[in-house]
């Protein structure tokens, strides 16, 4: 996966929800050997590892490709390969409304364990809490 190929999967993903990451923020990602990105360009996850903690740093999944198990996959290889590297939990943030999300991880065993209020700033000036969720890992 090319940085210019998830840079365009992230921005379809993203449309009319935020900013979504360049091709060169994204390569300079990857290039931190802390990073792990799991899955494929039409979905993708994105965390960095540090101090035995991975944080999901992104999902992203092309719009048309939905509802596939995309993401669920991305996320499945992601926790795999934290562990591997020695992670014991993971954590992320995802919008209150964004209940697809949400939905997906609940199904993966995430449980929230904080709140992040006007954390998501949306084009349209609304600001969005961002729910922060925590799984652990099992190597």
């Amino acid at each position: 996966m090319t940085p210019e190929a998830l840079a365009a999967c992230h921005a379809r993903a993203f449309a009319g929800r935020g900013r979504a990451w360049r091709a060169d923020e994204l390569a300079q990602l990857l290039a931190d050997p802390q990073v792990i990105v799991a899955g494929t360009a039409e979905g993708f996850a994105l965390a960095r590892i540090v101090a035995g903690e991975a944080e999901i740093l992104t999902v992203a999944t092309e719009p048309a490709a939905r509802r596939r198990g995309l993401a669920r996959a991305a996320l499945d290889a992601l926790h795999a390969e934290a562990a591997r590297r020695g992670a014991d939990r993971v954590f992320l943030e995802v919008g209150a409304g964004n209940h697809a999300a949400r939905a997906l991880y609940q199904a993966l065993g995430y449980r929230q364990v904080g709140l992040r209020a006007g954390y998501y700033a949306h084009p349209d000036g609304q600001r969005e809490d961002a729910l922060v969720l925590e799984r652990g890992l099992t190597p």
